[in-house]
């Protein structure tokens, strides 16, 4: 298996509930075959599946066979969840007018969007003072810090996201949350990656602020 199993605070920002809890969780390679599948159309996955059940129903019998279409059932699980995400992932209209709308907001009115989305989501929310951090987010023994000050900069390097990561162990955060319009540099990205930070920006920022009026094109 190519996983990890580790204890830490989880936001999926593609699921309309967000789980906060210490548990254990299987954090796949992302180079695996199954994480390579996630990132691609739906039916790559139900191709693999169906593909290895007729290859065990023209090439195996009795309990070989069996074990061939069990084989088949992890990448059917994977299109499922894949077409569920691309299904909920926004229009092209709707991902223009959030990220327009955002990008027009004051820092006052953004915050405030953010923190309504995160108790929305469950989380008792704090805002900080703190240079690195707006916001101290906990739900049962977890909690985690959200920046998301620069939520307009056209670039983010390395300097914010390892502030972030200091302030985080000096207040034993077990997560961090960076939210942006922009993504990140390669260099940003790669460090975010290694410290498993969760990233939300592009469709993930429309997502996240899925509860943002936008009024209809044409009127103010």
């Amino acid at each position: 298996m190519f996983c990890r199993v580790q204890a830490r605070l989880w936001y999926n920002p593609h699921q309309t509930k967000t789980i906060a809890i210490t548990f254990m969780k299987f954090k796949m390679h992302e180079r695996s075959l199954f994480a390579t599948l996630l990132r691609n159309p739906w039916w790559v996955s139900l191709g693999v599946a169906i593909l290895i059940a007729l290859l065990s129903r023209l090439f195996l019998s009795g309990d070989f066979r069996i074990f061939g279409f069990t084989m088949a059932v992890p990448f059917a699980v994977i299109a499922a969840i894949t077409l569920r995400k691309q299904l909920q992932a926004p229009s092209g209209a709707r991902l223009t007018a959030v990220l327009t709308a955002v990008q027009a907001m004051s820092w006052r009115e953004f915050s405030a969007a953010v923190e309504a989305a995160l108790v929305r989501d469950g989380f008792n929310v704090k805002p900080l003072k703190s240079g690195g951090a707006d916001f101290e987010i906990a739900q049962g023994l977890s909690k985690a810090l959200v920046s998301c000050k620069r939520w307009k900069a056209a670039s983010h390097g390395l300097a914010q996201l390892e502030e972030l990561v200091a302030l985080s162990k000096e207040r034993d955060a077990t997560e961090v949350m960076y939210i942006s319009i922009a993504p990140l540099t390669e260099n940003a990205q790669r460090y975010a990656v290694e410290q498993r930070m969760r990233l939300i920006n592009g469709v993930d920022l429309v997502h996240f602020l899925r509860d943002l009026p936008i009024p209809p094109q044409g009127k103010a």
